[in-house]
């Protein structure tokens, strides 16, 4: 009886050593798997690009490896690479360059026939140009009001009048600034990654004492009282689209009340879809992530919204539909292609994985010339079936939900009805990597300057980078765009519409245009 329960216990205790040790295994196998994925996002190419995405795999190899028989994915037709064509010097360089010409000579006593002696004259040039960069450089612009007397006035009266010619409006008044420096500022540290810091060493070695705090103090209130009256004009326009897109990044601000320096704010990031005819982007520093931002943003917003799977932007009104973000799923599938040994990469449904998505996105792209209603018949003509049979085949994977692939089967799943509102109209895209990109200069950016100091200049950072970005879209010049608002808002009556329409990117664009055809 003893020896009985001996052996019963016996086998329990190797059971749960058994049971202990898969428990070890899959541990092992998950630690693995984040060893691997963080090696690659440490030492790895950024690029979701890989070897794996121009290789051939015969299908009926990929049926018996991974379900055995079962149709599982259609033909995969591959885009070649292609070589880039090299510019020419003409299409480099702008045609109204300004073009300085210095004419080579030889000396007098030169010019001299070898053969005879006589007299040479000239008989042609041989031309070469030069591509020549002007550093920035500082001056200073002093203007000086005319001041008139009557002289007849004074000869016949003593009160004499004087009248005085009116000196343009300053963009700081009490201040020193000009307008090009304050959109220069600007320029450098929002498109050109530049932080205050650094430019105010820039500066020093030219000689020009000028402090960080005054430069951020500068763009503060330039941005407050020149650019934010534009801000709900350009919000109005947008929220008239029938599809937008949105984002949201962190951003640390040193001193917001009520909170530590350490933690995070957001710069919320919202724009127009690729079929606008007036592009715009609008930036809004927000001190948390709450769902009620993008609630009072949307505010009367009635349309399609491209995100990424953030839950807050599932709970917006049922007047705003979601639309999913497929790259956001391909990023997954690459997550768990990355953690499998190169070895096995060839024959893991991680690849198959991928490749369903690479080939929604080239079907996507044969449609991108197409009207929004012939994209619409034939993406549901086509990636339609290709959608629900990804799913079925997805769905039919046994998993370990915490593992990278069964991680990018969850978030497919879960993503499924908003991924799937692609499909309700040809206007819209198949990810949401327009916004990506568009806040991705802030994120450069974000890298060299690392913070804001106050909330003032969150909020001033969020608005300058909003009117830079929207005349990036529109095609201007970000500095020229900023130096003609800067000029021409001081003097103007900031209540008018007709004068916040003329100091859009898109009313600078049309005068920059009529101006060139004069």
């Amino acid at each position: 009886m003893m020896k009985h329960i001996e052996s019963t216990e016996r086998d329990a205790e190797i059971e749960a050593l058994k049971n202990r040790i898969k428990e070890l295994e899959l541990l092992l196998k998950h630690y693995e798997e984040r060893f691997r994925l963080s090696q690659k996002k440490r030492f790895g190419a950024s690029s979701e690009k890989s070897e794996y995405d121009q290789l051939l795999m015969d299908i009926e190899e990929l049926k018996t490896t991974l379900l055995e028989n079962e149709e599982i994915e259609p033909e995969i037709q591959l885009v070649s690479g292609h070589a880039r064509k090299k510019r020419t010097r003409a299409e480099m360089l702008p045609a109204d360059l300004p073009v300085e010409e210095i004419l080579c000579e030889l000396p007098t006593e030169e010019r001299v026939c070898p053969d005879c002696g006589g007299e040479t004259h000239v008989i042609g040039h041989e031309c070469r140009d030069e591509l020549v960069v002007i550093p920035a450089k500082v001056m200073i612009r002093r203007y000086a009001a005319c001041t008139y007397a009557c002289q007849a006035c004074t000869e016949a009266f003593d009160y004499t009048p004087i009248i005085k010619a009116p000196l343009p409006k300053p963009v700081i008044k009490g201040g020193f600034a000009s307008p090009e420096f304050v959109a220069y500022a600007a320029h450098q540290k929002f498109a050109m990654g530049v932080p205050l810091y650094r430019q105010e060493q820039e500066w020093k070695r030219q000689g020009v004492h000028l402090s960080r705090q005054t430069m951020a103090n500068w763009l503060v209130y330039s941005a407050e009282h020149w650019l934010r009256p534009l801000i709900p004009e350009l919000k109005r326009r947008l929220l008239l689209h029938k599809a937008i897109h949105a984002d949201e990044t962190t951003f640390q601000v040193l001193k917001e009340p009520g909170k530590a320096p350490q933690s995070l704010s957001y710069l919320w990031c919202y724009r127009t879809s690729g079929d606008s005819a007036e592009p715009i982007v609008l930036a809004e520093y927000k001190p948390d992530r709450k769902k009620e931002n993008p609630n009072a943003f949307l505010e009367g917003f009635s349309g399609y919204l491209h995100t990424d799977g953030y839950d807050a932007y599932h709970k917006l009104p049922p007047e705003i539909v979601i639309v999913g973000c497929w790259a956001h799923v391909r990023r997954k599938w690459d997550e768990a292609l990355n953690v499998v040994p190169k070895s096995a990469r060839e024959s893991s449904p991680a690849l198959l994985g991928k490749r369903y998505c690479d080939r929604l996105f080239a079907i996507d792209r044969e449609l991108v010339s197409l009207d929004p209603h012939k994209r619409h018949t034939i993406r549901l003509e086509r990636m339609k079936p290709l959608m629900d049979e990804f799913f079925t085949w997805a769905g039919s994977i046994e998993e370990r939900p915490k593992s990278a692939m069964g991680k990018a089967i969850s978030y497919m799943f879960s993503q499924r009805k908003y991924l799937q509102n692609v499909l309700l109209d040809g206007c819209l895209e198949l990810s949401n990597n327009r916004t990506e990109r568009t806040i991705k200069p802030f994120v450069i950016s974000r890298k060299n300057f690392l913070f804001a100091n106050t909330a003032n200049g969150a909020d001033a950072a969020a608005i300058l980078f909003s009117l830079i970005e929207t005349a990036k879209e529109t095609g201007i010049d970000p500095f020229g765009y900023l130096t003609y608002v800067f000029k021409s808002a001081p003097s103007m009556d900031m209540n008018k519409l007709e004068n916040l329409q003329a100091l859009l990117p898109s009313g600078y664009k049309k005068e920059s245009c009529s101006i060139a055809h004069v």
